[in-house]
């Protein structure tokens, strides 16, 4: 049982740390070959759209919700490979596009008032003090991250874009605090998890189970490939179990996998012809030059 705890315990720390990250907006899917939309703000981006549906309402006013912090978050993901400020720019410019000019200004206030919430927290958390013990520490950072916000946003503002990562993270809070009462029998733990199962709304308890289904899905489409399945039947099975869109954007994963694999065989049997010069890092160079961009070789360290 000591085991089956620990796991448990790992698992609730582990969706605890991606629940009270910086906000983050859903991964965005990847948009086929034809996709006229295509984007590349960054590299790293490549073959994505801008994340967050932004949306103004009848009355022309800005909606404020997770959406909008979705977008905010899928340019900012680019820091690093982009300055703040190129970054900040193209948000406007994508507000801009998607929106009017009144609830696009609105966007782009709310959008300073974002970055610079985000930069206070940071140094918040630097100087939260250190702490051995899990649970104290997410309740800190947590309640720093909500004292924080009356001074950026007024409370329909907070609610919009952080309403919902708020009723993740108590979840998240309430789970660990079960797990971690050392006073609770393990009768009594499982009623208490499965009480808070039960308040989940039904979009929370579909986001909890969706990357079960995920995996699920991974494990069929492997059982299904292994008894010769092609990629038809595959196909099939991915769009009964998502949609017939989600489908067809798994198979070009697929088949932009089997390319990366063909090169990375490639690579390997180039290195291999080189003989004694494998061992001369410049010729080894010369041969990635030739079959990866500066940024996939990035990637190709991990197959190394």
């Amino acid at each position: 049982m000591r085991t089956n705890k620990t796991l448990i315990a790992a698992g609730a720390l582990a969706a605890l740390a991606l629940y009270l990250t910086f906000s983050p907006g859903e991964v965005p899917p990847p948009v086929r070959k034809e996709d006229p939309d295509l984007f590349a703000f960054v590299r790293s981006m490549e073959g994505t759209r801008p994340d967050g549906n932004v949306t103004a309402s009848a009355a022309d006013t800005l909606v404020v919700d997770a959406e909008l912090g979705h977008l905010f978050d899928y340019y900012l993901a680019g820091l690093g490979e982009k300055p703040l400020a190129a970054i900040r720019s193209q948000i406007e410019l994508e507000l801009d596009r998607r929106l009017a000019p009144a609830p696009a200004r609105e966007a782009k206030r709310l959008l300073g008032a974002y970055l610079a919430y985000k930069q206070a927290l940071a140094g918040i958390e630097q100087g939260l003090a250190p702490s051995g013990n899990a649970l104290q520490a997410a309740q800190a950072r947590l309640q720093a991250m909500r004292a924080l916000r009356p001074s950026y946003f007024t409370t329909q503002e907070s609610a919009g874009l952080f309403g919902a990562d708020d009723a993740r993270d108590d979840d998240a809070l309430a789970r660990l605090a079960v797990l971690a009462d050392s006073q609770l029998g393990e009768q009594e733990r499982q009623r208490k998890l499965a009480a808070l199962d039960a308040a989940l709304t039904p979009a929370q308890r579909i986001e909890r189970d969706a990357p079960l289904k995920v995996s699920a899905l991974d494990e069929a489409v492997r059982t299904l490939r292994a008894q010769g399945g092609g990629d038809n039947e595959v196909y099939q099975l991915r769009a009964a179990t998502f949609t017939p869109e989600a489908a067809a954007r798994l198979a070009d994963l697929d088949r932009e996998e089997a390319q990366w694999q063909q090169r990375i065989n490639a690579w390997r049997a180039q290195k291999a012809s080189l003989g004694a010069g494998a061992q001369d890092p410049a010729k080894v160079q010369q041969v990635t030059n030739t079959l990866f961009s500066p940024e996939e070789q990035r990637r190709l360290r991990a197959y190394e």
